[in-house]
């Protein structure tokens, strides 16, 4: 049998433009030496390319080369199996460009080899020689990175500013070499009146009105590039930032631990608790959900609800068409940027499941009459009908009724977890809180969120049948079209008489083809809930009733 054909392609570099000019220069050399090695090869199906990748003059501390750009184009285009060097450091000096290049070359089932060292990517032993010079590269890296936060670490012990943008109030000292700040007396009255103000009015709000009010603005920076920051209105965030920064009570903050700095404190330590404890006493009303409380505010369930990383589901909003939309998110998501696992959920569709399942177990437990902790039949009996009337009342107003009754709730694993307020719950029912039954404080239901179309659905615990307008409107056409075809119609005359493309009416026909079971569960809405017409279209169906649907997610 006949070796496999493997297309080689050399590359030759030099770093400086000396002798290039000559007839037989260092570029020639080297190809000469590559051709002459792929030749040896060509027992094993090895044969030359024609064209030539050369980058005379160029650093091989940079992959921005001519040559080197075009060999991975056409690299990219499957036109080469194998990169043959004169030696490694022609391709690249830098070992993070070489773990690159070796990744970009793989995903193309390309190798390389070096014709003086005894390195072949193609062989086991070449891939483990690249392995162990990456895994010392790596444990470089990391040891320097270490370096450099230990030192970090021991300069900020001893007070040291380690650099960065400047707080407002601070500038770096005029000795570049002293790693020290030196009070800005404009700006440190800028300080000192936000922590006045947020001392006199006891709300982020107020003060950032307050500080809009008197002109106050952020710092002003102009970098070493000429690009200038700062100088702007002060937001909410960056007023919090600055009442809460240790630097103006002199000290250098390092993690979760701060340390005396070598530079003055702006803001004395009988200030600066008193507006500690204030933050802290707001951040614990803000954030505590009030269960019994009316719910007035625009997202009702703010607080409540946390992630299975103990996060809370923080409501934020957005804009779209001219159209506010609320969501609820996981917290991470906004002080950490993106997580693929953090929640994003649509605020009505998240609040309209916790109302229907605060209803739901409501009515549950009034028709099994487990309202109450007693056996007394007459008194369960009166407790279950209360309780069905308030399930009533949650199912028409929605999360607004159903928020003060809930103390927390936690989401993940695929599940929601509530916890509702014997005394609120016992305040709406006139019922002794007491006597409740423990059950119903605790909900406990299957929780999913999936994408259907370009909306959401989310599905918690059991729910209704909710038929789908457009895939009982494509089996009505699937029908209808088969029969045309049956009666002698061509499809080409169906597909312009009924305005749409040949291949979506077969495609639409096709679904005629569906088991009675799928076709019953689209009418009348019991379909799985990720079951959508864009799936059905795309999905290559077996023709076996039974395969169906199981690829489609029908239980048997």
């Amino acid at each position: 049998m006949s070796k496999p054909r493997i297309r080689c392609a050399i590359y030759t570099r030099k770093s400086s433009e000396e002798g290039l000019d000559q007839d037989f220069n260092s570029l020639d050399a080297q190809h000469e030496a590559c051709a002459a090695y792929i030749a040896s090869q060509r027992h094993e199906g090895w044969k030359m390319l024609p064209a030539r990748y050369d980058d005379g003059g160029i650093s091989g501390g940079t992959l921005d080369r001519p040559g080197l750009q075009q060999l991975l184009a056409d690299i990219d285009a499957s036109r080469v199996n194998m990169v043959v060097v004169y030696k490694i450091d022609r391709l690249t000096r830098s070992l993070a460009d070489f773990a690159k290049l070796v990744e970009r070359l793989e995903a193309k089932d390309c190798s390389f080899v070096s014709v003086t060292q005894a390195f072949n990517t193609s062989s086991s032993m070449g891939r483990l020689t690249l392995n162990v010079l990456l895994s010392f590269a790596q444990f470089e890296r990391e040891v320097t990175a270490e370096r450099i936060r230990d030192k970090i670490a021991a300069s900020k012990k001893k007070g040291l500013w380690m650099g960065g943008v400047t707080p407002l109030g601070y500038d770096p000292h005029p000795d570049p070499v002293r790693r020290e700040l030196v009070m800005n007396t404009t700006e440190a009255g800028v300080v000192r009146q936000l922590f006045g103000l947020y001392a006199a009015h006891r709300c982020l709000n107020a003060v950032t009105r307050e500080a809009e009010t008197l002109g106050l603005r952020s710092k002003f920076h102009v970098f070493s590039t000429g690009r200038e920051q700062g100088g702007n209105r002060l937001s909410r965030g960056q007023i919090h930032k600055i009442l809460t920064n240790p630097v103006y009570l002199g000290l250098i903050r390092h993690k979760e631990k701060s340390f005396p700095g070598k530079h003055p404190a702006i803001i004395d330590q009988a200030l600066w608790d008193k507006v500690q404890d204030m933050l802290q006493a707001a951040s614990a009303r803000r954030r505590g959900a009030a269960a019994g409380a009316p719910v007035t505010d625009a997202a009702p369930l703010k607080g409540r609800f946390r992630d299975d990383t103990g996060g809370l589901l923080t409501p934020t909003h957005t804009r779209k068409n001219g159209k506010r939309l609320r969501y609820y998110i996981s917290n991470r998501l906004i002080s950490g940027g993106a997580d693929p696992t953090g929640w994003r959920l649509p605020a009505p569709a998240f609040e309209a499941a916790v109302a229907s399942l605060v209803a739901d177990h409501f009515a549950e437990h009034a028709g099994r009459h487990t309202v109450l902790s007693s056996n007394d039949a007459l008194q369960s009996a009166g407790a279950s009908e209360t309780v069905n009337k308030l399930a009533s009342q949650i199912r028409a107003g929605g999360v607004r009724s159903a928020a003060p009754l809930i103390t927390g709730g936690v989401l993940g694993n695929g599940r929601i977890a509530i916890d509702l307020d014997a005394g609120a719950l016992a305040l709406a029912t006139n019922l002794p809180a007491d006597e409740l039954n423990p059950c119903i404080l605790k909900i406990d239901q299957p929780f999913t969120c999936r994408r259907r179309g370009a909306g959401m659905k989310i599905v918690a615990g059991s729910f209704a049948p909710a038929p789908d307008a457009a895939m009982i409107r494509a089996l009505r056409n699937a029908h209808r079209w088969s029969d045309a075809l049956r009666s002698g119609t061509p499809l080409k005359r169906l597909a312009t008489d009924v305005n749409v493309s040949e291949r979506y009416a077969a495609r639409i026909i096709a679904l005629a083809g569906l088991s009675p079971k799928i076709q019953t569960a689209i009418i009348d809405g019991s379909q799985p809930v990720d079951l959508t017409l864009k799936r059905l279209l795309r999905s290559a169906l077996p023709l076996e009733w039974h395969a169906q649907e199981r690829a489609l997610g029908f239980r048997s």
